[in-house]
Order: C-alpha cells, then structure tokens, then sequence
C-alpha cells in the first residue's frame, strides 16, 4: 500500500480560537473549553472526524481551521 493514502481517521485538524469567548453562548463557551482552548489566539491539534466537524460546525465564527497532512 502506497505511504501517501491515508484515511480520513489519520487526517488532522489544527484549530485556532481567533475570537474571544467572552460574551459568546453558554454553549459555545463550554464548546470552546472542551476542545481545549486556553487563550485567544491558541491552537490545538485534533482528529478529522463527524464530532469534531460537528463542534467546528457550531464555533466557526470563533475559529480558524488549517488541514494538516
């Protein structure tokens, strides 16, 4: 099997908060620290799956997503 086909389990996300949580949504804010973020403008690294879409999905206004290879 070729080095360079990976699934889509083996793709990763990098997720930067570029927006402040203050004043968002209760749910949004609970979103945003359960992903992991600490402070503005930090990034966490996490799998390219339906649940993490998901969470994307609700703070895309929050966050910049980059796919990493």
């Amino acid at each position: 099997m070729p080095e360079n086909t990976k699934k889509a389990a083996d793709k990763m996300l990098k997720i930067t908060l570029v927006k402040s949580k203050i004043g968002a949504v209760p749910k949004n804010r609970k979103i945003v620290e359960s992903m992991g973020f600490t402070k503005l403008n930090s990034s966490v690294i996490k799998p390219d799956n339906a649940s993490t879409r998901g969470q994307i999905r609700l703070i895309a206004h929050m966050v910049k997503v980059e796919e990493l290879n």
